[in-house]
């Protein structure tokens, strides 16, 4: 089922401007006050008492200076006190006074059904005049005339409304405030809430006109605990800001954007099916209609959309339209009405449309240099760097081919690039001809210039391997590439654990350990060893006899026991041996040889030297 939220926010271009105008300008508010009825000046010479260093003292003990302040207020003293001006309870000295619950709920949405209109009425009057005090409002100059495009809520009870002359309006209030209109700005504040809308309430949204945003909510306001908790939030999201704001929900976005207009309520949320009835009583100005749609409209007498359902089509056409007609069938939903929603993040993008087709790999490499020189040219405008790569190529009788490349870091190395796309140009199959080629990249990082260190020495810098990483991984697998690094364990096989190709390994300890290490340890036959800490003479490995001339150890290794029960006692004793025919090898004992618990005995080939 299809939910489309209407956004709007009448006050956008005033509230915008006032905002902006209390960031700027913040008032610096007033130091708190003691109570006068109780409150004295405070000592900063208190005698020959302890203080803290620095002066004054702890605000716990202010309440307890019994020479300083006087007497301590009885309770009935501070009872009596408003409650605003009754001293807090570390004031008085008590470290027990309860504080808020960091995570504690808002209000709930009952509590704000409870409230009359009238109150709220009331309070919006009094919110208004605190807010605005002075009336406002914004003009905009259409040739020799200027006319008023919008005005605040007190303009508004005075007479003042949009479209009226500034002239005409500065004659019925002497007291106003004229401003110059600013639309860009205001489009583009509304192109952050919807880019806001996109990260945080629903993966569509779409800017209506120049004051208001739909949201498409199918299928995502039970994240939300449901749509009339996920307006209300939204409402109280907005009220924060300053901004005031009215939402509807609906199956259609006209019959949504119409409530949020013109029904006169915060929110609006209306049940599939009755948008007919729903929007019977409102004014044609609700359908979006053109302005010489409405002036026929009157001109034939019709007010209301009701108006316009018992008309057949073709009249109802050839007077008002044939948009009416469709913006009527869309508010209704007879007819689908799509939302085109904002787009986060733009992909650079470049083709090259071929006056003959080509098939040759000298032709396909030149397009491709060609399209890697403007996408690169792109990248510098943007200060960002390229990640991956799609290159398609359409093909004479409408198939695509598609080749995608990746970086292992951020680049616009346009030499780089086309020798990546070159290596895997034979997966490229032209079939009768390449009719056009487009070069995306859809994800990119920031590059920008990097400092480089002090001193004209280039000797002892490292060199920049990503190249290298990306030559191989476009021969082999991309995720194949990687690097070893050290890790913290005393048990050889889980102290190296790969990393990715860029990062920096950690340094290798000082031990002696072989070049090459077995994933597992390999056990060996026929081990003729004098026991408890001497070499083996002979073993037997993968059908192999071995007699060895030299060894050295034990470099004894203890079980991580914090990790496995069964490694509490468990015990490696590690030989380096040299064999008869020059091979040198990295075996292993488990136990120690005196105590069973430690290990059975047994011997294991772990590693090769050289």
């Amino acid at each position: 089922m299809i939910r489309v939220a209407s956004l709007y926010l009448p006050q956008l271009p005033i509230e915008r401007l006032r905002q902006l105008e209390r960031s700027i300008r913040r008032p610096e508010l007033a130091a708190p006050s003691l109570a006068p009825r109780f409150a004295s000046p405070i000592d900063d010479n208190p005698g020959a008492c302890s203080v803290p260093r620095g002066g004054g003292w702890r605000p716990g003990a202010r309440w307890a200076r019994d020479g300083a302040l006087g007497a301590r207020p009885s309770q009935a003293d501070i009872e009596a006190l408003p409650a605003h001006q009754r001293p807090t309870m570390r004031e008085m000295g008590r470290r027990s006074e309860a504080a808020e619950h960091p995570f504690r709920a808002g209000p709930a949405d009952e509590v704000a059904r409870r409230i009359g209109k009238a109150e709220v009425a009331e309070a919006s009057k009094l919110t208004w005049a605190t807010l605005w005090g002075q009336p406002t409002i914004l003009i905009e100059r259409a040739g020799q005339r200027e006319v008023v495009t919008a005005a605040c809520p007190v303009a508004l009870e005075l007479g003042l409304r949009p479209g009226m002359a500034a002239a005409h309006a500065r004659a019925l209030v002497t007291d106003l405030e004229v401003r110059d209109a600013e639309p860009d700005a205001d489009s583009a504040w509304l192109d952050r809430l919807a880019l806001h809308a996109l990260g945080h309430w629903t993966p569509t949204a779409s800017v209506s006109g120049a004051d208001g945003l739909w949201l498409d909510l199918t299928g995502t306001t039970h994240l939300f605990g449901g749509e009339e908790r996920f307006c209300r939030r939204l409402h109280r999201f907005l009220a924060r800001l300053g901004f005031t704001a009215s939402i509807a929900v609906a199956a259609t976005p006209g019959a949504a954007h119409a409530m949020a207009r013109y029904s006169g309520e915060a929110v609006t949320l209306l049940a599939s099916g009755i948008e007919t009835q729903a929007i019977a009583n409102l004014p044609l100005q609700a359908l979006r209609l053109e302005p010489e749609a409405l002036v026929s409209a009157a001109r034939f007498g019709l007010e209301r959309i009701s108006d316009l359902y018992p008309m057949p089509r073709g009249p109802l056409a050839r007077r008002l339209g044939l948009t009416t007609v469709r913006r009527l069938d869309q508010a209704r939903g007879m007819i689908a009405e799509p939302i085109v929603p904002v787009v986060a993040f733009e992909a650079p993008h470049v083709e090259r449309r071929l006056l003959e087709p080509i098939g040759t790999a000298e032709a396909i490499n030149q397009v491709i240099g060609d399209l890697v020189e403007d996408l690169v040219f792109r990248l510098q405008e943007r200060g960002a760097g390229l990640r991956t790569a799609i290159l398609s190529c359409l093909i004479i009788d409408g198939t695509e081919q598609r080749l995608t490349i990746g970086t292992a870091r951020a680049t616009r190395d346009s030499g780089h690039l086309r020798r990546m796309l070159a290596m895997r140009i034979e997966k490229i199959d032209p079939g009768l001809g390449i009719e056009a080629m487009t070069l995306t990249a859809p994800r990119l990082e920031e590059l920008k210039a990097q400092t480089l260190e002090a001193g004209l020495e280039t000797e002892g810098r490292s060199r920049d391997i990503a190249p290298l990483v990306d030559q191989l991984a476009g021969r082999i697998d991309p995720d194949a590439p990687f690097r070893l690094s050290s890790h913290e364990s005393d048990v050889p096989e889980r102290a190296v654990r790969r990393i990715g190709s860029l990062m920096t390994p950690v340094g290798w300890p000082g031990w002696k350990r072989p070049v090459r290490m077995l994933t597992r340890p390999e056990i060996l036959s026929h081990v003729v060893a004098l026991l408890p800490d001497h070499p083996p003479r002979r073993f037997t490995w993968r059908r192999t006899d071995y007699r060895i001339l030299a060894g050295d150890g034990p470099e004894r290794i203890h079980g991580e026991w914090w990790r496995n029960a069964r490694e509490m006692w468990a015990v490696r004793d590690y030989f380096r041996v040299e064999a008869a025919g020059g091979e040198r090898f990295w075996i292993f004992r488990r136990g120690d040889g005196v105590d069973a618990p430690t290990g059975d005995l047994s011997w294991y080939m772990h590693g090769m030297f050289g």
